[in-house]
């Protein structure tokens, strides 16, 4: 029997801090890395009031904001999982991100706790340590500006996370290839 056909599924996230439960999911985006304009989006009502004052600053999201207006989380991750199982249909739906370990962590305890299960099971495919195993380099040889210099995307991180899920999965068809 052949293994079943897999669809990579660029994700990122923004956080209000640098564990879930304790810290906030405020958004996800994700792609088809063979079809970025195949995507989701979404920004979610924090858990709490707990933040992290860098990472605000650089995701740039308000949590006053995302109170008023953000998805809850169980519709989020809800249309999230619909999402994933329209897109990737037959076949196995496959996470991918540029450290994955940050956003498969936030992704993953959402579902669970939200869901009871995912749709990408316990496993996601870092583009790091791809790039790692693909150049034979060493782990400090994987920053984004490396990676970037070999596999440029059109699109700019803006921290922004259907962007830079866009940027990723750019980034990961170049190695594909």
């Amino acid at each position: 029997m052949s293994p079943r056909p897999e669809t990579y599924i660029s994700v990122d996230v923004e956080a209000s801090g640098p564990i879930p439960g304790e810290f906030s999911l405020l958004s996800i985006g994700a792609c088809v890395v063979t079809n970025t304009g195949q995507n989701f989006y979404s920004e979610l009502k924090p858990l709490n009031d707990n933040f992290i004052a860098g990472a605000m600053e650089v995701n740039g999201l308000s949590l006053a904001k995302l109170k008023l207006e953000g998805e809850e989380p169980t519709a989020a991750m809800a249309r999230f999982r619909h999402w994933i199982e329209k897109v990737s249909a037959d076949t196995k739906p496959v996470f991918v991100g540029f450290n994955a370990t940050f956003d498969w962590s936030f992704t993953h305890w959402y579902f669970i706790k939200f869901l009871g299960a995912g749709p990408f099971g316990i496993s996601g495919l870092d583009i790091k340590a791809y790039f790692m195993g693909r150049r034979r380099v060493l782990w400090q040889e994987t920053n984004k500006k490396k990676v970037r210099a070999l596999y440029p995307s059109q699109t700019r991180h803006t921290h922004n996370a259907l962007d830079d899920a866009k940027e990723q999965a750019e980034i990961f068809a170049g190695m594909l290839k």
